[in-house]
């Protein structure tokens, strides 16, 4: 290592966190059961308070980074060694789960499986990091760099009001490592991820009366069915474009030639000069119809997590890791997004679904595999004093 301190042994590492399970379990529990859904503050900061509780606890500094409408964010920095530049451990405490939800999915263990809403995406993930932080520093006795766990309120919705501050956070940081869940029962970490666009188009066509006066109208549903069909023929499989429209509403009346139409359409790419040239194609659009007006807003959301050299290299390190504890890690790619695509589009090297095992993010069968937590969590720690390229 470049501080010239010798990496902490897997056993060690394993040896403190194995201890640890039931004390993982509680406090995921106590992180699953404040509600978090993104539209509700209150809900987020409340979460909030319990993280900022751990992290003080800890003996690292802590920075609020305030917002008036969204949950506020927490910047948490543990020391390392001098001299290093830190590392971003990177996540989200927001979940999809609307209030109330613990009512009809508690939070149990059971089965072999700890189930709950947002325990997979991404509680759990939060709750590795604290702990396998906790087994380098008592191995080691320090970091072997500084580290910076960034946690955001606004992931599921977009990253609206973070994304400003995880781009200037990470780029301070010599690699991002994502806490999202792995990817499939595999466990697979993520090398890659699919850019997110979205756009809305408005068609404003001429309302008349559609049997006295059919032929002064300029029908809008008819214009956007003509734009629909052009647009979805973007749709390219084997390079991985997929453009699909959501949602569309239009007119008032069937004996009315309708005026409006409005339709919203999501686009993913896996590489960012595709995900640029779609974006052309949706801003230059041209009604069919003359006597249509068209208009377009929106663009790219999420640009591409290309897979790069340099992310594999932290990947093949990841592996080596999981061999010497007796497992077999696995790369994937998703087509869904994370704030691992903002920190990889500056090039930074990032690798992502470090965090839980488990299935049914967003849905009612959400939960990990209990067996998934002392190796996942041993591996995250012995990544996190890995040297880096």
């Amino acid at each position: 290592m470049k501080n010239n301190v010798e990496p902490a042994p897997l056993q060690a590492l394993q040896e403190k966190i194995a201890p640890r399970e039931k004390q993982i379990l509680a406090d995921l529990r106590k992180l699953v059961e404040i509600e978090s859904p993104s539209d509700d503050k209150l809900a987020l900061d409340s979460c909030g308070k319990l993280l900022l509780t751990w992290a003080t606890g800890a003996g690292a500094k802590t920075r609020i980074h305030r917002h008036t409408r969204h949950g506020d964010h927490l910047e948490i920095s543990f020391p390392g060694a001098q001299g290093e530049a830190p590392l971003l451990l990177l996540g989200h405490f927001d979940t999809v789960w609307p209030m109330g939800t613990l009512a009809q999915m508690p939070f149990q263990v059971k089965s072999g499986r700890a189930w709950g809403p947002g325990v997979y995406d991404m509680k759990a993930g939060i709750v590795f990091a604290f702990h396998a932080l906790a087994a380098v520093r008592e191995v080691r006795g320090e970091l072997p760099r500084p580290v910076t766990l960034l946690l955001v309120s606004d992931e599921e919705i977009g990253s609206g009001s973070s994304r400003e501050l995880t781009e200037s956070v990470a780029q301070r940081c010599a690699a991002v490592y994502v806490l999202e869940p792995a990817q499939g029962k595999e466990g697979s970490y993520k090398t890659w991820r699919k850019g997110i666009s979205d756009y809305g188009i408005k068609v404003t066509g001429r309302s008349a009366h559609a049997g006295v006066d059919f032929g002064k109208g300029a029908n809008a549903i008819v214009e956007m069915s003509r734009q629909i069909a052009q647009i979805s023929e973007l749709t390219d499989l084997e390079k991985g474009i997929t453009v699909s429209v959501g949602t569309i509403q239009g007119g008032t009346r069937t004996n009315v030639v309708p005026e409006e139409c409005r339709a919203h359409f999501d686009v993913r790419a896996i590489k960012t000069s595709h995900s640029k040239q779609l974006d052309k194609r949706f801003k230059s659009l041209k009604p069919f119809d003359p006597n249509c007006r068209i208009e377009v807003t929106g663009g790219i959301n999420r640009p591409p997590m290309e897979r790069s050299k340099r992310g594999i290299a932290l990947f093949m390190q990841a592996k080596a890791l999981a061999d010497r504890l007796g497992f077999t890690l696995t790369e994937a790619g998703t087509g869904g997004g994370s704030d691992g695509n903002f920190t990889a589009a500056l090039g930074i090297p990032t690798l992502d679904g470090m965090g839980a095992v488990g299935e049914g993010a967003h849905a009612a069968h959400e939960s990990i595999f209990l067996k998934h937590i002392v190796p996942r969590t041993t591996l995250l720690a012995g990544m996190l004093q890995a040297e880096l390229e």
